[in-house]
Formats: C-alpha cells, sequence, structure tokens
C-alpha cells in the first residue's frame, strides 16, 4: 500500500515540479502535490492545510527559497524543508541548512530525493516525539514511562552517579543491548573506553558550578555498540525530581546519516575548488592584437566555480574568433565540460572560417557527451582585420549589444538557435558581416552579469550594465569589463557572489 505524503512545491516550474513529485510516486508515495511560486500563495497553503514536506526552488521571480523558509520558520511549524535547486552555491547551501533547511538536492541530481524525502520524515517524526515526551516529563512518572516506550531516540534515565535506572526500548535499536543488560549499570559502557567517564565528568562539574537546573542540548561525541562498534551520537540532557529525587534524562540519537551527508558537503566543496582550478587555468592570459580593433575582457569566478567560458581563437586568413559561453551548472562537471568545447572549438577553428559551421559541428559531437543534464550556451564571433567588420553565431546565449561611439545601442546581437548539446541536428548559420565604424563598441557576456541580485532581490538588468559602459567608454575595453565587475559587486552588497562574471569588449579603432 503507497504511503500517503503532503508535499508543498515552492516551484516556478510547473515540469520541475512533477519530476519530484513522479521520483516520490516511484518510491513508493501517493504524494498530494499544491505548487505555490509566491509569498502570498505559501502564507494560504501553509495557513490552510498540514503539510509533510517542503520542496523549494532556491531562485524564483518574486522570492527566494531562504525567504519562503523563514515564512514557515515564523509560521512556527516543524516541517521538512529541502531546497532542490539547479543553481545554488555551496555556501548558499551551508547558509541555508544553518538557517534552518534540512537538506539541499540539485536538480540536476535527483537520486537522493527519495532517501532525503524518508530521512526528514523519520526526523521529523523524531522532534516531534521528544517535543512530547519532554512536556509529558512534567506530568507523571508514568507518563514519563509511556513516551519512553514509544520514543524513537533512546532515553536514558539516571542518577547523579551517571547509574542507569531506566532505558527505553529503542536503546536495542541504537546500542544493540536489550533494556535489561543495563538497568543499574555505568553509562560508561555506552561509550568507548578512552571517552568512558566524559559524560559523568561534565555532569559533575555542572553540579557543583551550582546549577540549578541541567539543559544540554546536541552534545556530539561517539556511542559504543554491543558488538564493539564506534558510531556518533547526540546527547540531549535534562534533570527533573522523581520521587524527591534529582534524576536526569538524555535523549540519544544516532547521527550517523548526517555526519555523512556533512562530509559529503565537505568533499563537494573540494570538488568546487578543483572546478575553479581547472576553469581559472584555460583563460587567456591577455588578449591578442589584431589590426582594426581592441579587445578586451575576463572572468571573476563566483564563489562556487561555474561553467563561464571566454576565449580568443587564431582563424584562417588572419581572423580572430572571439567567444563567449556559460555551461549549465557548478562544480567539476560544468568545468570538465568546458575544457571539453574549449578542445573542440580550437581545432575546429584552425580548418574553418565559418563561424556557423564551426559550432554545427561542434554541438554535434557535444550532443553525444552532455546528455540531458546540461548544457552550453555559446557566442562566437569572427573578427576581419582587413574589412573592420564581424560575423557572428549564437547557440542559446544572451544577447551581445554593438554600440556606437556614443554608447547609443546600434544593434543587438540575439540568439540564433538553440544552446550546444541540446539537439545533435540543429544546424548553425552565421550571420552576414556586420561593419564597424570607429569607435564602436561590441559587448559580449554571460548572464551572471545581467542576473545579479541584490539583497531585496532585484536584478542588475541591461539597462544598469549599459550605463556603466557609456560611463566608462573612453576606457580601454579590459579596464571597462572590470568596471563592470566592480559595479556588479557595489550592486550585490554583502551577498556573496551567486555566478560567475564573464565580458569581452571588442572596440573598432579608427
Amino acid at each position: 500500500m503507497r504511503r500517503q505524503l503532503r508535499v508543498l512545491v515552492i516551484e516556478d516550474s510547473e515540469f520541475d515540479a512533477q519530476v519530484m513529485i513522479s521520483l516520490l510516486r516511484r518510491a513508493g508515495y501517493d504524494p498530494y502535490m499544491l505548487r505555490v511560486e509566491t509569498s502570498e500563495t505559501l502564507a494560504e497553503a501553509i495557513s490552510g492545510k498540514t503539510w509533510d514536506i517542503i520542496l523549494a526552488d532556491y531562485n524564483l521571480p518574486a522570492f527566494n527559497a531562504l525567504d519562503a523558509l523563514r515564512q514557515v520558520q515564523a509560521a512556527g511549524l516543524d516541517v521538512p524543508f529541502i531546497i532542490v535547486s539547479g543553481g545554488i552555491g555551496e555556501d548558499i547551501a551551508v547558509a541555508a541548512m544553518k538557517a534552518g533547511a534540512h537538506d539541499y538536492l540539485m536538480k540536476g541530481n535527483l537520486n537522493r530525493l527519495a532517501p532525503a524525502v524518508e530521512r526528514e520524515l523519520r526526523e521529523a517524526s523524531i522532534r516531534s516525539e521528544q517535543r512530547s515526551a519532554k512536556r509529558a516529563l512534567l506530568e507523571s512518572e508514568q507518563r514519563y514511562r509511556l513516551l519512553w516506550e514509544t520514543s524513537p531516540d533512546a532515553v536514558v534515565l539516571m542518577d547523579d552517579q551517571c547509574h542507569m535506572q531506566f532505558v527505553n526500548p529503542a536503546v536495542e535499536e541504537v546500542f544493540g543491548y536489550v533494556p535489561d543488560e543495563l538497568a543499574e549499570k555505568g553509562f560508561a559502557m555506552l561509550q568507548p573506553e578512552r571517552l568512558r567517564g566524559l559524560l559523568r565528568t561534565r555532569l559533575e562539574e555542572t553540579l557543583r558550578a551550582g546549577a540549578m537546573r541541567v539543559r544540554w542540548r546536541n552534545l556530539e561525541t561517539l556511542g559504543l555498540r554491543k558488538d564493539g562498534s564506534e558510531f556518533p551520537m547526540e546527547i540531549s540532557m535534562s534533570d527533573m525530581e522523581l520521587e524527591g529525587w534529582r534524576r536526569f534524562v538524555c535523549f540519544i540519537r544516532d547521527i550517523t546519516e548526517r555526519k555523512r551527508a556533512e562530509e559529503e558537503l565537505r568533499e563537494n566543496q573540494e570538488q568546487f575548488r578543483v572546478a575553479r582550478e581547472i576553469q581559472q587555468r584555460l583563460f587567456p592570459k591577455s588578449a591578442p592584437g589584431i589590426q582594426g580593433f581592441e579587445v578586451g575582457g575576463a572572468s571573476f569566478p563566483a564563489d562556487a566555480a561555474g561553467g563561464d567560458y571566454f576565449d580568443y581563437l587564431p582563424m584562417l586568413n588572419n581572423q580572430l574568433g572571439v567567444v563567449v559561453g556559460d555551461v549549465s551548472g557548478h562544480g567539476v562537471g560544468p568545468a570538465l565540460l568546458m575544457a571539453e568545447t574549449r578542445a573542440y572549438l580550437r581545432v575546429l577553428t584552425g580548418r574553418r572560417e565559418n563561424v556557423g559551421e564551426i559550432l554545427t559541428r561542434a554541438n554535434a559531437i557535444l550532443s553525444e557527451d552532455v546528455g540531458n543534464s546540461r548544457f552550453i550556451t555559446l557566442f562566437m564571433a569572427r573578427l576581419d582585420p582587413v574589412t573592420r567588420s564581424f560575423a557572428y553565431a549564437s547557440a542559446g546565449h544572451p544577447p551581445g549589444y554593438l554600440l556606437d561611439a556614443s554608447g547609443r545601442v546600434k544593434r543587438p546581437l540575439p540568439r540564433t538557435g538553440l544552446p550546444l548539446g541540446r539537439r545533435a541536428s540543429t544546424e548553425f548559420v552565421e550571420s552576414p558581416m556586420i561593419q564597424m565604424d570607429p569607435g564602436d563598441l561590441m559587448v559580449l557576456l554571460t548572464d551572471g552579469i545581467e542576473e545579479a541580485a541584490n539583497q531585496d532581490e532585484e536584478l542588475f538588468g541591461i539597462d544598469r550594465l549599459l550605463d556603466v559602459i557609456r560611463t566608462h567608454q573612453s576606457e580601454p575595453p579590459v579596464e571597462i569589463v572590470k568596471r563592470l565587475h566592480e559595479a556588479v559587486t557595489a550592486f550585490a552588497g554583502k551577498g556573496p557572489q551567486l555566478d560567475d562574471v564573464t565580458a569581452i569588449l571588442i572596440r573598432a579603432r579608427g
């Protein structure tokens, strides 16, 4: 029989929501799903219904997952809150979990969705039981026993010498002992020999200090099972009076899974470090000289390595290829795909002149390697120094712009096809040659500039971008790129840089 599950999905994509619900249904759940995408509809959902789990995208048009988390917490709800996002950095993930999110998953890898939901439902049940147990402990010894019998955590009642008076059945699942084996035994037998006495010493120090009440929360240490194996555990303790004697109640949780998740997070951080190193090594150290043009570009990496790419490629007949691209996602995978794309383009530009044909052939090769979870947006221009003109093709990349010497937009340079890797049969057509007059400025960039957001979730946008360029239009192109980065950083404020900032500017000389 399928388990019923009430799922609140905070997501602006109906498709992505249905993908997650399909995975839960495949895992044996019978989910009822409601999708919301604004603060107002979220407030209505959490006030009118009860939910077993909340799945939230990080970036939505009206707000983000952290806003939603705060809204749920302000409502006093203890519902597992899992972030499922396509572009969240490790620092943001850590901040979200510190703020109270229970887990985070990447949309490109949802294999952990069902296990994560299962674990968080279990954790939510544990929290609920523990709260109930603490309230009931104030009523009577009989109520204490009843709650200990049903608690999924191991519960131990001790005297001031740390001798165990009562234990609940869950100790068998946690430690491997049946309750009768632990009666009147010292708590020290539940810890490795090197740590035995730690709990008693700490309790004695607390009592000598004159503490009227004992309230320990989330003390992490090691437990020892009956079979001799060690495991990480978390102890919370409170005191109580029972039949005129002071007693101490320990709630003990096996945190093996949580520690494994923390280790996975550390490993991911190392992967992002490697990805950043790969990314930075592939960027050109300086712009080449080319008759009739002045070229400058740079990429400023985000806190979590992304897939931005730019390059200068020598082409036939003394022409120069200029490339700006962005691989979807963050981490080692996008960095390696960026390196692969760079290699293919360098080989192809040495044999062909037409940029549409170059992108067509690169797409056919990359489509075999990318899979369904990745794609590459890419803008490639061919500069002709003899005629001071250029032609281009754009594989789903954000538009470029051609400005005149006064900063007026002469023409946008829109997309001319799908992103690379989406469809192997896509054919790209090179634009007609576009003449550049002296002082004209070509602006090529990735979406990290336009989509940078401040603390009010306002986007930097194209208008601000063009205003910065106009203000510094007399400066060398590479300096204008630096000014763009400085403006984006100032606009974002103290928040982390969520995406790479990459741009190339090309000025026509007189």
